[in-house]
C-alpha cells in the first residue's frame, strides 16, 4: 500500500471475501478504480454488486487520476479493476456453487498453501465445462491489453 505502483486485475480471486478486501484496501489508502464499470469485478464475473472507489473508461482519465494521488504525495498503489469480458465473462451464479464444491474437495483432499489456487482453477475448469477456463485466459488478455495501454500513457 505504501509503493507507488499500478495494479490491473480483474477483482480478486473468487475464493476470497470480496467486501472484506475492499474494506483492507480502502483502509490501506489504496484507490480501486473500475475500468468501464462503477462496481468491483468478481473474477471470472464481471459484477459484484461493489462499488468501486472511481470509474475510468480510459487510459488518460485512468493516467490523470493515478498521477493526481501521487502529485498529492499519496504514494500508495492503485489498482485498475477490468470486468472479465463480456462474451467470456461467467455468472456469478454459476461459479458460487462449483466454487463451494471444489473447496470442499479441497479440504477433503487436504490441499493446502500455494497448491489451493491451482486445484481450485483446475477444478473449476472441469466442473464448469472449461468456461471458466476460457474466462482466465481472456481476463489476462485483456488485463495485459489495459496495462499496455497505461503504460503507453506514462511513458
Amino acid at each position: 500500500a505504501r509503493t507507488p505502483v499500478v495494479v490491473v486485475c480483474a477483482g480478486a480471486k473468487a475464493i476470497l471475501d470480496l467486501p472484506r478486501t475492499l474494506e483492507w484496501l480502502e483502509t490501506a489508502g489504496v484507490p480501486v478504480l473500475g475500468w468501464g464499470t462503477d462496481e468491483f469485478p468478481a473474477f471470472f464475473s464481471r459484477s459484484s454488486g461493489l462499488r468501486v472507489s472511481a470509474r475510468v473508461d480510459n487510459a488518460a482519465d485512468a493516467a490523470a487520476l493515478i498521477r493526481a494521488q501521487w502529485t498529492m504525495g499519496l504514494q500508495s498503489g492503485v489498482l485498475v479493476c477490468v470486468p472479465c469480458p463480456e462474451e467470456h465473462a461467467v455468472p456469478a451464479e454459476a461459479v458460487e456453487p462449483v466454487l463451494r464444491q471444489a473447496l470442499q474437495q479441497a479440504e477433503a483432499q487436504g490441499v493446502r498453501g500455494k497448491d489451493v489456487t491451482p486445484f481450485l482453477l483446475a477444478r473449476l475448469a472441469d466442473l464448469t465445462g472449461g468456461d471458466t477456463l476460457r474466462a482466465n485466459l481472456a481476463l489476462l488478455r485483456n488485463n495485459a491489453r489495459v496495462a499496455a495501454e497505461l503504460a503507453r500513457t506514462f511513458a
